[in-house]
């Protein structure tokens, strides 16, 4: 297989993974907070075709940043407008953790029946259940990051004076393509790697009972 068709398959990946649970986090925890209007759209679901955005899906699979489509969300229906949509947000994220956290498990377990074994197809789902872990902690990490329209600017919205954070919303789109320009320009891989590598460590500790588990069956 070649390299470059190997990146597609793993881009393809978040697409029908990890954007799915994302942007279902975001439609539950809202109708669970007193808003129905993703759920009337059909957006409660694991069902990656009623998440994806055309050009987000082809900039995934060919340039390996893209986006889904997003959750629409009607702040007026929750009792807390601002803890209502900071909550909505954060939901995307953390589920992306879990994910994560569910993904190195198996992995680890993978891992360690395929070094007992010598198991080359073991090794390969073992594999695929490692990129699982980086992808989801690496979305995680770049949707907290408090810029628009990304989810962390909206959690940051919490704390945020209504007057400036609308004023810093007029400029939204302006900052959204000044984001992709940082990413295609890679100034934030930096930051971003660092995080992900804090977070994947992070993870490493909290499935450490794997280890010991398995070190001491096999």
């Amino acid at each position: 297989m070649s390299d470059k068709l190997y990146e597609i398959m793993i881009h393809a990946l978040v697409l029908f993974t990890a954007f799915p649970v994302h942007e279902c986090a975001h439609a539950l925890t809202a109708h669970w907070l007193g808003d129905d209007t993703a759920k009337n759209q059909g957006r409660i679901t694991l069902n990656p075709f009623a998440h994806l955005d055309i050009m987000g899906t082809v900039m995934m699979i060919f340039v390996g940043f893209g986006w889904a489509k997003p959750v629409p969300v009607y702040p007026g229906n929750f009792r807390n407008r601002k803890l209502g949509m900071a909550i909505t947000s954060l939901a995307g994220p953390v589920s992306n953790l879990l994910m994560a956290y569910v993904a190195m498990t198996v992995y680890k377990i993978l891992a360690y029946i395929g070094y007992g074994s010598n198991a080359q197809n073991i090794s390969i789902v073992s594999d695929i259940f490692w990129y699982i872990t980086l992808l989801n902690l690496g979305l995680a990490v770049f949707n907290l990051l408090p810029i628009p329209p990304l989810d962390g600017s909206k959690i940051f919205n919490a704390i945020l004076p209504d007057e400036l954070y609308f004023k810093i919303m007029r400029y939204e789109n302006i900052i959204f393509f000044a984001l992709i320009a940082l990413v295609f320009l890679g100034i934030l891989d930096g930051p971003i790697s660092f995080l992900q590598m804090v977070s994947y460590k992070v993870m490493d500790f909290l499935t450490g009972w794997i280890d010991v588990i398995m070190s001491i069956i096999t």
